[in-house]
């Protein structure tokens, strides 16, 4: 008699990971958003393409990509886990770090109109460089000086963006 072999073949179980549906739904508010505010845009006679154009681009492009990931996530496709080999998926947060790099932001957004951009804007770099953990602060100063003056100057003449001088209004 012949040995009869059952064809056990296992389907794997479907994962539905709900939050993917979650970032699909804000995708497609986002992008709703976008498309219903754009409507409010002027758009001027000189100006061919027009204001209107990039936010219609980036809300569609949003409900789309709303779409297609709530089908992904219905058919099972679930993210890829953290491979990273030198990420700790097993430590905390470092909290206290968080803390610093907030009050730093604050800090900034009180200070910015008082003092400008240019001296927020070193503060900024060489105190968010300090929370991360550089202890050269002569160094993060200077270079954050240097990115905040010359970032200043680009907005001012390239962009016509004119940022808070503070109290260097006259001086830049």
């Amino acid at each position: 008699m012949k040995d009869t072999v059952k064809d056990e073949t296992v389907t794997p179980e479907r994962q539905v990971d709900r939050a993917q549906y979650g970032l699909a739904a804000v995708l497609a508010v986002v992008g709703a958003y976008t498309l219903v505010d754009a409507r409010g845009l002027n758009v001027g006679f000189a100006d061919p393409v027009g204001p209107r154009v990039f936010p219609y681009v980036i809300g569609t492009g949003m409900l789309v990509l709303a779409v297609l990931l709530a089908i992904a996530t219905a058919r099972g496709d679930v993210g890829e886990g953290e491979a990273g080999e030198d990420v700790d998926l097993t430590s905390s947060a470092d909290w206290l770090t968080v803390g610093k790099l907030v009050a730093i932001l604050v800090l900034n957004l009180l200070l910015v109109n008082v003092l400008g951009w240019a001296i927020t804007g070193a503060l900024l770099f060489a105190g968010c460089a300090w929370a991360l953990g550089s202890r050269t602060l002569l160094r993060d100063l200077l270079v954050g000086a240097v990115l905040s003056v010359a970032s200043w100057y680009f907005f001012y003449t390239a962009l016509g963006v004119p940022l808070s001088p503070g109290i260097l209004d006259g001086i830049l």
